[in-house]
């Protein structure tokens, strides 16, 4: 009887090693999650704030101020344009069908019998364009994208 003892003793030693073992690795692994859980929750809020402040902000170019004009993506909205590539880009939708920098240009405002006047809207249309905001045509005209 006492061999028997003995040898059962024995075994739930054995068991009580495997499970103390079993015990550690379960630990260190949620551990490991909290931490992943620290690091993802962090990066969640770094993101939010960068889609937050995705706002066109000032930059400097030849030491003058510019604004950035931000690509279009999922979660950035035309009102994260400045107010004069917004209304640009209203004239585009509001015509029939696609539009030369011209047409635009008479309706925003600008006086387009001047050329020099008409180049600087250009360059923002094809920005626009470049920022996937506008499509431009092989002819040259401008359309919305949808």
């Amino acid at each position: 009887m006492l061999e028997r003892i003995t040898a059962r003793r024995a075994e739930l030693d054995e068991l009580e090693e495997q499970l103390a073992k079993q015990l550690a690795e379960v630990r260190a692994e949620r551990d490991e999650l909290a931490v992943a859980e620290r690091v993802l929750e962090r990066m969640t809020g770094q993101l939010a704030e960068e889609r937050s402040s995705a706002r066109p902000m000032p930059g400097q170019v030849a030491g003058r101020a510019v604004m950035l004009i931000p690509h279009r993506e999922p979660g950035v909205e035309e009102d994260a344009l400045p107010w004069d590539y917004q209304r640009i880009i209203a004239a585009v939708r509001q015509a029939a069908g696609p539009v030369m920098a011209r047409e635009v240009g008479e309706v925003v405002g600008v006086d387009v019998s001047v050329k020099a006047k008409l180049d600087p809207l250009r360059s923002r249309l094809i920005k626009l364009v470049d920022r996937g905001w506008l499509r431009k045509l092989p002819d040259g005209r401008f359309t919305a994208r949808l």
